[in-house]
């Protein structure tokens, strides 16, 4: 019982020197009259009416402390021959519940608990309690509180009650953390002190440029009022923070730096900046090695004259029906990207096809299938697998790496059903075809 005193004590202390947050940046205090309704059980009393109030303070992310005080008066309890006046005084941790759940206009639930001291007639001890409650504001400072709570008593008559009450309820106690006499909610800087014409910011200006500490986007760097306080070194109109090249005069659409040539490439980006060339092609013009009058990019044979109809490469035709007809039959196990029984054969063939002398200039695609079976996203990975299953066997039997691209295509591009067995099964496939 000493040491619960003691801890009472303490609390209250904390109560009565405590320097925290704001209840909402405004209003940290939070004063209740009203009447107060207490059922104290087996005393053989009927309800008691009276009255309470609290004073309350706002301590961060959504508790705070109230010191509470209550009187009833008490019809003879436990066979009392007189009535017996309740007085008790409450320290309790209340939180808000819409700290957790999400700001309300008008409805703020809470949940509390703590301790108090209570006194029935000549008796008196230590209380523990809990309860719920709610405030619902007409305005920004005024509401009513309603508040239902439990306490056990510890007195040389232990008890249990039930305490209720409904009241009045104000919020009070402007805030002004910094001092400089702008309340918090209409400061733009609430913990620095600064001026009313800068919406509380300083001005120290340490920069000397004339923008404000509030507005200066580079406080230590003079620079200039159109930027924000930023300087623009070169004087291209995109302040250095901004620009890539701060010292040479550029464009605005390549972040401040300049194109030479004019062909949309930056100097800074462009490996021939002073001959025109695409953006595709770092800023230079296209090459034709084997001068037949298709590009580089887009010639398959860059180094041996071809047409343009033939995509740069000389007049050998790769029959692609061998190709298909040679690759049909690489099928896979379901959710499996291992070869089965018989396709290493399958791609034997394929992988002679493809080293024959006629065949070595042109380059593959090989495709990866699944059927619908499991996931999207899984069945796009097992069909990047299979691709790649068949890839590495081929290159095994010699075909160039840098003739073949694996993709995989998951589920997106089926044969045939896939609801049967042999439909998915047939889905389950890798295709190999000339790369477009």
């Amino acid at each position: 019982m000493k040491h619960l005193k003691i801890a009472f004590l303490a609390l209250l202390l904390i109560v009565s020197y405590s320097n925290v947050n704001a209840q909402d940046k405004e209003n940290p205090w939070m004063l209740n009259f009203g009447t107060n309704l207490i059922d104290i059980q087996d005393s053989g009393s009927n309800l008691s009416w009276g009255g309470k109030a609290f004073l309350g303070r706002y301590i961060g992310k959504g508790f705070s402390l109230e010191l509470a005080g209550a009187v009833n008066e008490v019809a003879r309890p436990w066979g009392a021959r007189a009535d017996a006046t309740f007085a008790g005084i409450d320290l309790n941790v209340k939180y808000d519940l819409n700290n957790a759940f999400g700001e309300s206009k008008w409805f703020d639930p809470f949940l509390y608990t703590g301790v108090g001291q209570n006194w029935v007639g000549a008796q008196n001890g230590l209380s523990i309690n809990i309860g719920v409650g709610f405030n619902a504001w007409f305005s920004d400072h005024l509401g009513i509180n309603v508040t239902s709570g439990y306490k056990k008593v510890n007195t040389p008559v232990d008890f249990t009650m039930y305490q209720h009450s409904l009241g009045l309820v104000w919020k009070f106690g402007k805030s002004d953390t910094d001092g400089d006499g702008i309340r918090d909610k209409d400061d733009a800087c609430p913990r620095v002190a600064g001026l009313a014409e800068f919406n509380g910011c300083p001005d120290t200006d340490a920069d000397d440029d004339g923008v404000s500490d509030c507005c200066d986007e580079c406080i230590n760097t003079p620079g200039l009022i159109e930027f924000n306080g930023c300087p623009d070194t070169d004087g291209d109109g995109v302040p250095d923070k901004d620009d890539a090249c701060p010292e040479i005069p550029g464009l605005m659409e390549l972040q401040g730096c300049p194109d030479t040539d004019g062909d949309g490439v930056a100097d800074k980006d462009d490996t021939c900046p002073d001959v025109f060339g695409p953006e595709a092609n770092s800023g230079c013009p296209y090459i034709d090695n084997d001068g037949d009058g298709v590009i580089d990019i887009l010639d398959k044979c860059i180094t041996v004259p071809g047409p343009a109809s033939n995509e740069g490469c000389p007049e050998v035709f790769m029959q692609k029906e061998t190709i298909d007809m040679a690759a049909k039959g690489i099928n896979f196990d379901t959710g499996k990207y291992s070869l089965r029984p018989g396709v290493t054969e399958i791609l034997d063939k394929v992988a002679s096809i493809l080293n024959q002398e006629e065949n070595v200039q042109f380059n593959f695609v090989i495709g990866g299938h699944t059927d619908s079976t499991g996931s999207t996203k899984r069945n796009l990975v097992l069909s990047e697998a299979r691709a790649n299953a068949v890839k590495d066997y081929l290159i095994s039997k010699g075909v160039d790496a840098n003739r073949l691209t694996a993709k995989g295509y998951g589920e997106s591009l089926p044969i045939d059903t896939n609801s049967t067995k042999e439909g998915r099964f047939n889905n389950r496939r890798v295709e190999v075809k000339e790369k477009e």
